[in-house]
């Protein structure tokens, strides 16, 4: 195990190098919350697949797959579907807003305060998003070093916090970058021949397993559709999501970048079910589906393949967490204490807002780790975390791109009711039952609608501006960095 270890160190050591790299890029607001908005295509597919397939889509979609067969694959391909959605049909026009946050955009939709509510829903979902994927270092720290549940999630949320306040999103960008790398060569070329080799072959695999575990549709039509609703849908609305999107240099590079980045993830969730079900093959009685995909590494990959592919899942976990870190921090930031505070900051105040946006990136991190310690179930913290997400935000949010009779108020009651709706229904039918997210989200649209229509149209001033931001145009050069000569070329 030397050789793995050695790997993992070294990994481990370049995230935060890379941490102290991009400390020195980000000068500006704009630079250390959106990495300048300047990504290419290269860059942006890379760290956009990066972050929607963190520890859940690996650890996750492996155990799905030992579980139900190439069916498994559905979770993580509806979260493909989601990037492709958000790319074909929304990305263009989220990147020509220029914005930091999601709320930020509802307030230029609605010309009010609509985006107060839902930066807490919003902060609630990326907070424990975060604390998800922080839990999960618990799982693979074990199998690396056989530390304790609580020394596991310090060790890596620490480094994770370190490289996220260090830099912002230049160096999540980075280390995300290497983490894609990594999980292709890892899972993808690595980890996937190879289980499929040890079981035998599909033809081996199919002798062996039951018909059903190589039905498509296996596990149920109702799972899919609720995976639809929370993944899918969740991708076209989270502010880790949207941020990413921020990033983009152009409408193009948003559109295409994203769609590679979706294509990706499609072929990841068929690669994490077959080699669940290989691991079925070769391990028919585990205690856990969740513990397929440390077994088959431990126990079928040679010296040094072994230490990469464990490197590979704690890339999909870094790249999650740090994502969703940033932008916890991000809307808590500016759209809940800048709110509170009742302070307008002038842009100018650069340093002021990079050190201010950093300091909110630990002390989110801080709480991250804490909480992380704190709980056990990470099903059960993501369900919520999504819940709330679609339930509370998804109606306003399409709502505002696509219905201009839309109103304020419209999206405040829809906020509020699929919110409360969403929390009342998963005390009632338990956290993980499918009622709360599809009451919640009628609940919603119901309540939008209705309240929209009751209520006076949006005034015509501010659906004017609003239509000017979705151009591209009406706004100005955020930083110095990017009109005065010395700028940083794009990166590709």
């Amino acid at each position: 195990m030397a050789v793995d270890y050695l790997v993992i160190v070294v990994y481990l050591a370049g995230m935060l190098a890379m941490g102290w790299w991009g400390m020195r890029r980000a000068r500006s607001k704009s630079e250390f919350l959106v990495a300048g908005r300047r990504l290419g295509p290269a860059m942006y597919s890379g760290t956009m697949a990066a972050i929607v397939l963190g520890g859940a889509s690996t650890i996750g979609g492996v155990g799905l797959g030992y579980q139900y067969g190439l069916s498994g694959a559905w979770m993580v391909f509806t979260i493909g579907l989601g990037l492709l959605a958000l790319s074909v049909f929304f990305s263009a026009r989220i990147a020509r807003l220029r914005v930091y946050t999601v709320s930020e955009m509802l307030d230029l939709r609605y010309g009010g305060r609509a985006g107060v509510i839902s930066g807490l829903v919003m902060w609630a979902y990326t907070l424990m998003l975060a604390v998800t994927s922080t839990i999960a270092y618990a799982t693979i720290f074990d199998v690396l070093f056989d530390i304790n549940r609580t020394l596991a999630i310090v060790l890596g949320g620490s480094i994770v916090v370190a490289y996220s306040t260090l830099g912002g999103m230049w160096s999540i960008t980075l280390t995300d970058m290497v983490q894609f790398v990594v999980k292709t060569i890892g899972v993808l070329l690595l980890l996937l021949p190879i289980a499929v080799v040890k079981a035998g072959g599909f033809s081996e695999m199919k002798a062996q397993l039951p018909a059903e575990y190589f039905d498509p549709l296996g596990i149920g039509g109702e799972t899919i559709f609720t995976y639809v609703l929370i993944y899918t849908f969740g991708m076209l609305i989270g502010q880790d999501i949207w941020q990413r999107v921020f990033t983009a240099r152009s409408d193009r590079t948003a559109r295409w970048g994203g769609t590679v980045a979706g294509t990706y993830c499609l072929a990841y969730a068929v690669a994490g079910a077959v080699i669940g079900t290989a691991a079925k093959v070769l391990y028919p009685k585990l205690a856990s589906p969740d513990d397929a995909f440390a077994t088959i590494v431990k126990d079928e990959l040679p010296i040094g393949v072994r230490g990469l592919v464990l490197a590979a899942a704690l890339a999909a976990v870094m790249s999650t967490s740090s994502g969703a870190l940033i932008a916890c921090a991000t809307v808590a930031n500016n759209d809940i204490w800048a709110r509170l505070r009742g302070i307008v900051r002038p842009e100018r105040e650069q340093h002021d807002e990079v050190r201010g946006n950093r300091a909110f990136i630990l002390l989110m991190g801080l709480a991250v780790i804490a909480t992380a310690i704190a709980l056990n179930d990470v099903v059960q913290a993501l369900t919520v975390a999504y819940n709330l997400l679609v339930g509370g935000l998804l109606v306003p949010i399409l709502g505002g791109l696509l219905w201009k009779r839309g109103t304020a108020q419209g999206a405040l009651a829809s906020v509020a009711v699929g919110g409360l709706a969403v929390i009342g229904l998963m005390a009632a039918y338990g956290i993980l039952a499918n009622e709360p997210v599809y009451y919640g989200l009628l609940a919603s649209l119901a309540a939008y609608v209705v309240v929209s229509l009751a209520t006076r149209p949006t005034d015509a001033a501010v659906l004017a501006a609003w239509r000017e931001r979705l151009a591209g145009r009406g706004t100005e050069p955020e930083n110095a960095s990017e009109t005065v000569s010395e700028q940083v070329p794009a990166a590709q």
